[in-house]
């Protein structure tokens, strides 16, 4: 099995109009004068994929070096489904990824395992890598159900046909999803060994997934966060909007 290569991702959430096409741009060209190791996405809302990818595509070198993806699709590919976006209408926007259940959109939409492995099975259909979350709550954790919740919704939310080219998992606590608050260290190692456990006991190519680490992940706690076993990138949120803040995260894991 070859080396996993590192996956940094920033998640915009509802945040960025046209003018923020600026940041993505910026980024692109920090990217492409260092070259990193690690693969670089950026997921905007839904009205700036195609903006984005063609502004990328547009500056020679950002395509090259950062892709985009969107932070939700529907189960299926078409239909009556007002104010949703299939994944082959991101795929065809130029899209490369998209995030499934997101803790936001299973505690805001009411989101089940059931309806994000539907999810994530649509991004293989239309060719994207799906980014598969999965995290526990602060009363969860607090209960001592941490590993129960997350080995739960890792075997609910992934389809069958995951592999290591098409989906990557995504743990993030939600009780530090902008808060402020960060695991431990030995909190997040004890998370991601579970996550690579069930993969492996699931999937022939189980060490082959990447699994990042999301929530209130910032510049200053970033290395610390990313040395850790079995991280393999991060979904960052806030700290991606900026390239100057999301620059030095990049740095920490995905440099040479």
């Amino acid at each position: 099995m070859a080396a996993r290569r590192p996956l940094i991702v920033g998640n915009w959430k509802m945040n960025g109009l046209t003018a923020s096409l600026g940041e993505a741009r910026a980024l692109a060209e920090k990217a492409a004068a260092s070259r990193p190791v690690a693969e670089l996405g950026l997921c905007p809302p839904a009205t700036l994929v195609a903006a984005m990818a063609n502004a990328l595509k547009d500056s020679a070198v950002g395509a090259d070096v950062i892709k985009v993806g969107g932070q939700d699709c529907h189960a299926r590919a078409s239909g009556a489904h007002t104010g949703d976006i299939a994944a082959e209408m991101l795929k065809e926007a130029g899209a490369a990824y998209v995030i499934v259940g997101h803790s936001e959109r299973r505690a805001d939409h009411g989101e089940t395992s059931e309806m994000v492995r539907a999810k994530a099975a649509a991004a293989h259909r239309a060719g994207l890598i799906a980014i598969v979350c999965v995290g526990e709550t602060l009363a969860e954790r607090d209960a001592g159900a941490t590993l129960k919740v997350v080995t739960a919704q890792i075997r609910g939310s992934l389809p069958d046909d995951a592999t290591a080219a098409n989906t990557v998992v995504a743990y993030e606590p939600v009780w530090a999803i902008g808060t402020g608050r960060t695991p431990t260290t030995a909190q997040v190692a004890e998370v991601h060994g579970e996550i690579r456990k069930d993969l492996l006991a699931r999937f022939d190519e189980g060490a082959g997934f990447r699994i990042l680490y999301g929530g209130s992940v910032k510049p200053d706690n970033a290395a610390e966060l990313m040395a850790v076993a079995d991280v393999d990138g991060a979904l960052v949120g806030g700290a991606s909007l900026k390239a100057a803040d999301f620059w030095p995260i990049v740095a920490a894991k995905g440099l040479q």
